[in-house]
Protein backbone atom coordinates (compact mmCIF):
# COMPACT_ATOMS: atom_id res chain seq x y z
CA UNK A 1 0.00 0.00 0.00
CA UNK A 2 1.36 3.58 -0.94
CA UNK A 3 2.20 5.42 2.11
CA UNK A 4 0.24 8.81 0.50
CA UNK A 5 -3.36 8.79 -0.21
CA UNK A 6 -4.48 6.49 -2.77
CA UNK A 7 -5.66 9.17 -4.94
CA UNK A 8 -2.02 10.99 -4.90
CA UNK A 9 -0.25 7.90 -5.88
CA UNK A 10 -2.56 7.09 -8.54
CA UNK A 11 -2.16 10.62 -10.09
CA UNK A 12 1.73 10.63 -9.10
CA UNK A 13 2.15 7.76 -11.39
CA UNK A 14 0.02 9.09 -14.12
CA UNK A 15 2.91 12.13 -13.87
CA UNK A 16 5.40 9.97 -14.14
CA UNK A 17 4.47 7.79 -16.92
CA UNK A 18 4.01 11.23 -18.98
CA UNK A 19 7.37 12.31 -18.40
CA UNK A 20 8.75 9.22 -19.24
CA UNK A 21 7.11 8.95 -22.20
CA UNK A 22 8.02 12.10 -23.44
CA UNK A 23 11.64 12.51 -22.16
CA UNK A 24 14.05 15.75 -23.05
CA UNK A 25 17.52 15.81 -23.27
CA UNK A 26 19.74 18.68 -21.54
CA UNK A 27 18.69 22.02 -21.96
CA UNK A 28 15.48 21.11 -24.11
CA UNK A 29 13.07 20.51 -21.62
CA UNK A 30 10.44 23.04 -21.99
CA UNK A 31 7.78 20.08 -22.90
CA UNK A 32 8.53 18.61 -18.89
CA UNK A 33 8.67 22.05 -17.52
CA UNK A 34 5.51 22.83 -18.90
CA UNK A 35 3.87 19.59 -17.00
CA UNK A 36 5.48 20.62 -13.73
CA UNK A 37 3.69 24.35 -14.21
CA UNK A 38 0.73 23.03 -14.71
CA UNK A 39 0.76 20.72 -11.66
CA UNK A 40 1.73 23.60 -9.74
CA UNK A 41 -1.20 26.00 -11.50
CA UNK A 42 -3.64 23.24 -10.01
CA UNK A 43 -2.20 23.36 -6.51
CA UNK A 44 -2.43 27.55 -6.50
CA UNK A 45 1.65 27.25 -5.84
CA UNK A 46 3.55 30.41 -6.67
CA UNK A 47 6.38 29.30 -9.40
CA UNK A 48 8.55 30.75 -11.80
CA UNK A 49 9.51 29.29 -14.99
CA UNK A 50 12.45 29.62 -17.61
CA UNK A 51 14.40 29.88 -15.01
CA UNK A 52 18.03 29.02 -16.47
CA UNK A 53 16.73 27.88 -19.63
CA UNK A 54 13.92 25.26 -18.73
CA UNK A 55 13.97 25.66 -15.03
CA UNK A 56 10.89 25.85 -12.89
CA UNK A 57 11.36 27.36 -9.31
CA UNK A 58 7.97 27.03 -6.65
CA UNK A 59 7.57 28.55 -3.59
CA UNK A 60 5.25 27.79 -1.11
CA UNK A 61 4.72 29.78 2.17
CA UNK A 62 5.79 29.46 5.91
CA UNK A 63 6.80 31.00 9.00
CA UNK A 64 8.05 34.69 8.24
CA UNK A 65 11.83 35.76 8.77
CA UNK A 66 13.04 32.23 8.43
CA UNK A 67 15.28 31.03 5.70
CA UNK A 68 13.60 28.92 3.44
CA UNK A 69 13.88 25.04 3.22
CA UNK A 70 14.96 23.78 -0.74
CA UNK A 71 14.26 20.77 -2.39
CA UNK A 72 15.54 19.75 -5.11
CA UNK A 73 14.84 17.53 -8.53
CA UNK A 74 16.08 17.16 -12.24
CA UNK A 75 14.03 16.58 -15.17
CA UNK A 76 16.78 16.08 -18.09
CA UNK A 77 16.75 12.67 -19.64
CA UNK A 78 19.19 10.35 -21.78
CA UNK A 79 20.33 10.21 -25.28
CA UNK A 80 19.79 6.01 -25.47
CA UNK A 81 17.48 4.29 -26.97
CA UNK A 82 14.88 2.44 -24.99
CA UNK A 83 14.50 -1.00 -24.66
CA UNK A 84 12.28 -1.37 -21.67
CA UNK A 85 8.82 -2.70 -23.54
CA UNK A 86 6.97 -0.73 -20.99
CA UNK A 87 3.91 0.37 -22.42
CA UNK A 88 4.47 3.96 -22.04
CA UNK A 89 7.77 3.90 -23.51
CA UNK A 90 9.30 6.93 -24.86
CA UNK A 91 7.84 7.88 -28.10
CA UNK A 92 11.47 9.98 -28.62
CA UNK A 93 13.88 7.92 -30.54
CA UNK A 94 17.27 7.50 -28.88
CA UNK A 95 15.96 9.28 -25.62
CA UNK A 96 14.86 7.96 -22.62
CA UNK A 97 14.66 8.46 -18.60
CA UNK A 98 17.21 6.05 -18.35
CA UNK A 99 18.44 7.48 -14.72
CA UNK A 100 14.85 7.87 -13.02
CA UNK A 101 14.93 11.56 -13.52
CA UNK A 102 11.21 11.03 -14.49
CA UNK A 103 10.51 9.93 -11.03
CA UNK A 104 12.61 12.58 -8.66
CA UNK A 105 10.62 15.05 -10.73
CA UNK A 106 7.19 13.36 -9.58
CA UNK A 107 8.46 12.69 -6.09
CA UNK A 108 8.76 16.11 -5.39
CA UNK A 109 5.42 17.49 -7.25
CA UNK A 110 4.24 14.92 -4.70
CA UNK A 111 5.67 16.52 -2.12
CA UNK A 112 4.31 20.19 -3.39
CA UNK A 113 0.99 18.25 -2.81
CA UNK A 114 1.52 17.45 1.03
CA UNK A 115 3.37 20.60 1.68
CA UNK A 116 0.74 22.67 0.24
CA UNK A 117 -2.06 20.91 2.54
CA UNK A 118 -0.35 21.81 5.70
CA UNK A 119 -1.26 25.09 7.62
CA UNK A 120 1.85 26.35 9.27
CA UNK A 121 4.73 25.02 7.94
CA UNK A 122 7.43 26.55 10.25
CA UNK A 123 9.52 27.56 7.46
CA UNK A 124 8.88 28.55 3.65
CA UNK A 125 9.83 25.98 1.38
CA UNK A 126 11.05 26.40 -2.41
CA UNK A 127 11.15 23.57 -4.82
CA UNK A 128 13.84 23.36 -7.71
CA UNK A 129 13.03 21.70 -10.68
CA UNK A 130 16.79 21.58 -12.17
CA UNK A 131 17.35 20.99 -15.98
CA UNK A 132 20.77 19.54 -17.55
CA UNK A 133 21.95 17.56 -14.10
CA UNK A 134 23.89 14.80 -16.95
CA UNK A 135 25.69 17.51 -18.27
CA UNK A 136 26.73 18.59 -14.89
CA UNK A 137 26.00 22.04 -15.58
CA UNK A 138 22.27 22.72 -14.75
CA UNK A 139 22.82 22.91 -10.60
CA UNK A 140 25.90 25.89 -11.08
CA UNK A 141 23.50 27.78 -13.68
CA UNK A 142 20.46 27.69 -11.27
CA UNK A 143 22.76 28.68 -8.44
CA UNK A 144 23.62 31.44 -10.62
CA UNK A 145 19.73 32.34 -10.81
CA UNK A 146 19.81 33.16 -7.30
CA UNK A 147 17.86 29.84 -6.48
CA UNK A 148 19.78 29.90 -3.29
CA UNK A 149 18.93 33.24 -1.99
CA UNK A 150 17.07 33.29 1.19
CA UNK A 151 17.59 29.45 1.46
CA UNK A 152 18.44 28.34 4.85
CA UNK A 153 19.22 24.03 3.82
CA UNK A 154 18.71 21.77 0.99
CA UNK A 155 17.93 18.18 0.44
CA UNK A 156 17.52 16.00 -2.39
CA UNK A 157 17.54 12.25 -3.46
CA UNK A 158 18.26 9.55 -6.53
CA UNK A 159 16.76 6.56 -7.24
CA UNK A 160 18.99 3.27 -6.55
CA UNK A 161 17.90 -0.10 -7.73
CA UNK A 162 20.51 -2.12 -5.60
CA UNK A 163 17.79 -1.69 -2.89
CA UNK A 164 14.53 -2.72 -2.14
CA UNK A 165 11.23 -0.05 -2.80
CA UNK A 166 10.22 1.20 0.57
CA UNK A 167 13.74 2.29 1.53
CA UNK A 168 15.50 4.95 1.89
CA UNK A 169 19.12 5.23 1.79
CA UNK A 170 20.93 7.43 4.22
CA UNK A 171 24.97 8.12 5.07
CA UNK A 172 26.78 10.37 6.75
CA UNK A 173 30.00 11.24 4.68
CA UNK A 174 30.78 10.86 0.61
CA UNK A 175 27.76 9.89 -1.44
CA UNK A 176 28.74 10.47 -5.03
CA UNK A 177 32.06 11.09 -6.40
CA UNK A 178 33.80 13.85 -8.07
CA UNK A 179 33.63 13.85 -12.16
CA UNK A 180 36.61 15.46 -13.56
CA UNK A 181 37.68 14.73 -18.00
CA UNK A 182 41.16 14.86 -19.41
CA UNK A 183 42.59 14.75 -22.79
CA UNK A 184 45.80 14.26 -24.08
CA UNK A 185 47.13 14.89 -27.31
CA UNK A 186 49.98 12.92 -28.76
CA UNK A 187 52.58 14.37 -31.52
CA UNK A 188 54.77 12.03 -32.65
CA UNK A 189 56.17 11.21 -36.28
CA UNK A 190 54.12 9.43 -38.57
CA UNK A 191 55.96 6.94 -40.98
CA UNK A 192 55.26 3.65 -43.37
CA UNK A 193 54.20 0.63 -41.50
CA UNK A 194 57.10 -0.71 -43.20
CA UNK A 195 59.48 1.70 -41.72
CA UNK A 196 59.09 1.68 -38.25
CA UNK A 197 61.92 3.11 -37.10
CA UNK A 198 61.56 6.56 -39.13
CA UNK A 199 58.04 7.08 -36.69
CA UNK A 200 57.92 8.31 -33.27
CA UNK A 201 54.21 6.08 -33.00
CA UNK A 202 51.70 7.57 -31.20
CA UNK A 203 49.67 4.08 -31.35
CA UNK A 204 52.04 2.68 -29.03
CA UNK A 205 53.07 5.96 -26.85
CA UNK A 206 48.89 6.18 -26.42
CA UNK A 207 49.01 2.22 -25.34
CA UNK A 208 51.81 2.45 -22.82
CA UNK A 209 49.86 5.45 -21.11
CA UNK A 210 46.83 3.87 -21.15
CA UNK A 211 48.54 0.66 -18.80
CA UNK A 212 50.66 2.78 -17.24
CA UNK A 213 47.63 5.12 -15.82
CA UNK A 214 45.99 2.41 -14.71
CA UNK A 215 48.23 1.99 -11.81
CA UNK A 216 47.54 5.28 -10.22
CA UNK A 217 44.78 3.98 -8.30
CA UNK A 218 46.00 0.63 -7.89
CA UNK A 219 49.73 1.55 -6.53
CA UNK A 220 49.79 5.81 -5.80
CA UNK A 221 46.00 5.70 -3.82
CA UNK A 222 45.39 4.29 -0.36
CA UNK A 223 42.69 1.18 -0.95
CA UNK A 224 40.58 2.78 1.62
CA UNK A 225 39.72 5.87 -0.71
CA UNK A 226 37.87 4.84 -3.26
CA UNK A 227 38.82 6.35 -6.86
CA UNK A 228 38.91 5.43 -10.60
CA UNK A 229 41.00 6.60 -13.57
CA UNK A 230 38.88 5.20 -16.68
CA UNK A 231 40.39 5.79 -20.59
CA UNK A 232 36.84 5.96 -22.82
CA UNK A 233 38.50 6.97 -25.76
CA UNK A 234 41.92 6.68 -27.69
CA UNK A 235 41.56 7.60 -31.17
CA UNK A 236 44.72 7.29 -33.37
CA UNK A 237 45.73 6.15 -37.42
CA UNK A 238 44.27 6.62 -40.84
CA UNK A 239 45.46 3.31 -42.46
CA UNK A 240 46.54 -0.38 -41.55
CA UNK A 241 49.96 0.50 -42.73
CA UNK A 242 50.28 3.94 -41.98
CA UNK A 243 52.30 4.23 -38.46
CA UNK A 244 50.20 7.07 -36.77
CA UNK A 245 51.58 10.64 -35.90
CA UNK A 246 49.21 11.60 -33.60
CA UNK A 247 46.79 10.27 -30.98
CA UNK A 248 44.32 11.19 -28.58
CA UNK A 249 43.11 9.74 -24.74
CA UNK A 250 40.16 10.91 -23.60
CA UNK A 251 38.95 9.70 -20.23
CA UNK A 252 37.96 10.50 -16.80
CA UNK A 253 38.73 10.83 -12.82
CA UNK A 254 36.57 9.96 -9.95
CA UNK A 255 37.08 10.24 -6.35
CA UNK A 256 35.56 10.91 -3.51
CA UNK A 257 38.24 12.96 -1.22
CA UNK A 258 38.89 16.38 -2.60
CA UNK A 259 42.48 15.64 -1.50
CA UNK A 260 42.60 12.36 -3.67
CA UNK A 261 40.98 14.37 -6.58
CA UNK A 262 44.21 16.52 -6.85
CA UNK A 263 46.55 13.90 -6.66
CA UNK A 264 44.80 11.75 -9.37
CA UNK A 265 45.00 14.83 -11.42
CA UNK A 266 48.21 15.44 -10.46
CA UNK A 267 49.43 11.85 -11.61
CA UNK A 268 47.69 11.69 -14.71
CA UNK A 269 49.94 14.92 -16.27
CA UNK A 270 52.75 13.03 -14.54
CA UNK A 271 52.87 9.74 -16.08
CA UNK A 272 51.98 11.10 -19.16
CA UNK A 273 54.18 13.71 -19.66
CA UNK A 274 56.90 11.25 -18.96
CA UNK A 275 56.14 8.46 -21.14
CA UNK A 276 56.00 11.35 -24.11
CA UNK A 277 59.25 12.36 -23.00
CA UNK A 278 60.51 9.30 -22.75
CA UNK A 279 59.79 7.90 -26.25
CA UNK A 280 60.39 11.60 -28.19
CA UNK A 281 57.16 12.39 -28.59
CA UNK A 282 55.34 15.35 -27.38
CA UNK A 283 51.92 15.84 -25.88
CA UNK A 284 49.24 18.63 -25.14
CA UNK A 285 46.85 17.88 -22.03
CA UNK A 286 43.83 19.30 -21.06
CA UNK A 287 41.80 18.61 -18.19
CA UNK A 288 37.98 19.55 -17.69
CA UNK A 289 37.39 19.72 -13.77
CA UNK A 290 33.33 19.14 -13.47
CA UNK A 291 31.37 18.24 -10.33
CA UNK A 292 33.03 18.13 -7.07
CA UNK A 293 32.58 14.95 -4.42
CA UNK A 294 29.02 14.87 -2.76
CA UNK A 295 29.08 14.62 0.98
CA UNK A 296 26.92 14.99 3.53
CA UNK A 297 27.79 16.16 6.98
CA UNK A 298 26.90 14.27 9.78
CA UNK A 299 24.39 16.61 10.97
CA UNK A 300 22.48 17.46 8.27
CA UNK A 301 22.70 13.12 7.48
CA UNK A 302 21.03 13.17 11.12
CA UNK A 303 17.98 15.71 9.88
CA UNK A 304 17.48 13.36 6.69
CA UNK A 305 17.75 10.05 9.00
CA UNK A 306 14.82 11.51 11.05
CA UNK A 307 12.68 12.57 7.84
CA UNK A 308 12.99 9.12 6.44
CA UNK A 309 12.37 7.20 9.79
CA UNK A 310 9.21 9.34 9.55
CA UNK A 311 8.37 7.95 6.13
CA UNK A 312 9.26 4.65 6.00
CA UNK A 313 9.96 3.64 9.34
CA UNK A 314 12.97 2.98 10.90
CA UNK A 315 14.02 -0.55 9.94
CA UNK A 316 13.36 0.70 6.38
CA UNK A 317 16.45 3.55 6.58
CA UNK A 318 19.82 1.86 5.40
CA UNK A 319 23.00 2.94 5.20
CA UNK A 320 25.08 3.07 1.67
CA UNK A 321 26.74 -0.70 0.90
CA UNK A 322 29.31 0.59 -0.90
CA UNK A 323 30.99 3.18 -2.36
CA UNK A 324 29.24 5.00 -5.54
CA UNK A 325 31.60 6.41 -7.71
CA UNK A 326 28.86 7.74 -9.90
CA UNK A 327 28.65 12.21 -10.25
CA UNK A 328 26.14 14.63 -8.94
CA UNK A 329 25.78 17.99 -9.81
CA UNK A 330 23.92 18.10 -6.40
CA UNK A 331 27.29 18.90 -4.82
CA UNK A 332 27.54 22.08 -6.30
CA UNK A 333 24.21 23.55 -3.73
CA UNK A 334 26.33 22.04 -0.94
CA UNK A 335 29.08 23.85 -1.71
CA UNK A 336 26.72 26.96 -1.23
CA UNK A 337 24.47 25.87 1.77
CA UNK A 338 24.13 22.65 4.16
CA UNK A 339 22.13 19.99 2.93
CA UNK A 340 21.80 16.13 2.39
CA UNK A 341 21.38 13.66 -0.28
CA UNK A 342 19.72 10.58 -0.07
CA UNK A 343 18.87 7.49 -2.36
CA UNK A 344 15.62 5.86 -2.77
CA UNK A 345 14.68 1.82 -3.11
CA UNK A 346 13.52 1.37 -5.79
CA UNK A 347 14.68 -2.31 -7.78
CA UNK A 348 12.40 -4.29 -9.71
CA UNK A 349 11.94 -7.75 -9.23
CA UNK A 350 13.97 -9.31 -12.39
CA UNK A 351 15.32 -6.33 -13.60
CA UNK A 352 18.09 -6.31 -10.95
CA UNK A 353 21.07 -6.51 -13.67
CA UNK A 354 19.52 -3.37 -15.48
CA UNK A 355 21.65 -0.20 -14.35
CA UNK A 356 20.62 3.47 -14.34
CA UNK A 357 22.07 4.90 -17.62
CA UNK A 358 20.90 1.39 -19.78
CA UNK A 359 18.27 1.17 -22.10
CA UNK A 360 16.32 -1.05 -20.00
CA UNK A 361 16.34 0.60 -16.81
CA UNK A 362 13.43 0.87 -14.87
CA UNK A 363 12.33 1.32 -11.36
CA UNK A 364 9.68 0.38 -9.15
CA UNK A 365 7.08 3.24 -8.78
CA UNK A 366 6.07 2.33 -5.46
CA UNK A 367 9.41 5.29 -4.98
CA UNK A 368 7.31 7.72 -5.94
CA UNK A 369 4.94 7.76 -2.80
CA UNK A 370 8.27 7.16 -0.72
CA UNK A 371 10.53 10.27 -2.39
CA UNK A 372 6.94 12.32 -1.59
CA UNK A 373 6.27 11.52 1.85
CA UNK A 374 9.91 12.16 2.47
CA UNK A 375 10.51 15.52 0.98
CA UNK A 376 7.58 16.24 2.73
CA UNK A 377 8.86 15.02 6.33
CA UNK A 378 12.29 16.64 5.43
CA UNK A 379 11.21 19.72 4.51
CA UNK A 380 8.80 20.00 8.01
CA UNK A 381 12.06 18.61 9.89
CA UNK A 382 14.56 20.97 8.47
CA UNK A 383 12.17 23.89 8.88
CA UNK A 384 11.82 23.54 12.90
CA UNK A 385 15.22 23.78 13.29
CA UNK A 386 15.89 26.75 10.93
CA UNK A 387 12.88 28.40 12.64
CA UNK A 388 14.47 27.66 16.29
CA UNK A 389 17.70 29.17 14.56
CA UNK A 390 15.92 32.11 13.74
CA UNK A 391 14.60 32.67 16.80
CA UNK A 392 17.85 32.76 18.98
CA UNK A 393 19.57 34.94 16.65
Amino acid sequence: MPIVPQGLYDRLVAVRRELHRYPELSWQEARTAGVIAKFLHSLDIQHRTNVAGHGVVAEIPGASKVPCVVLRADTDALPIQEETGLEFASVHNGIMHACGHDGHTTMLLGAAVLLSQEKDLPAPVRLIFQPAEEKGTGAMAMIKEGVLNGAGLIFGGHLDRHYHPGTIVVSEGPVNASSDNFSIEIIGQGAHGARPHESIDAVVVGSLMIMALQTIVSREIDPARPSVVSVGQFHAGTAPNVIAGQARLEGTVRAQDPSVRQQLLSSVRRIAESIAQLHGAKIHIAVTEGTPPLINQPDLASIARRAAIEAVGETNVLPLKTANMGAEDFSYYLEKIPGAYVRFGSQVPGREGYPAHSSKFDFDEEALAVGAAYYAAVAKIAGRQLRQQAATT
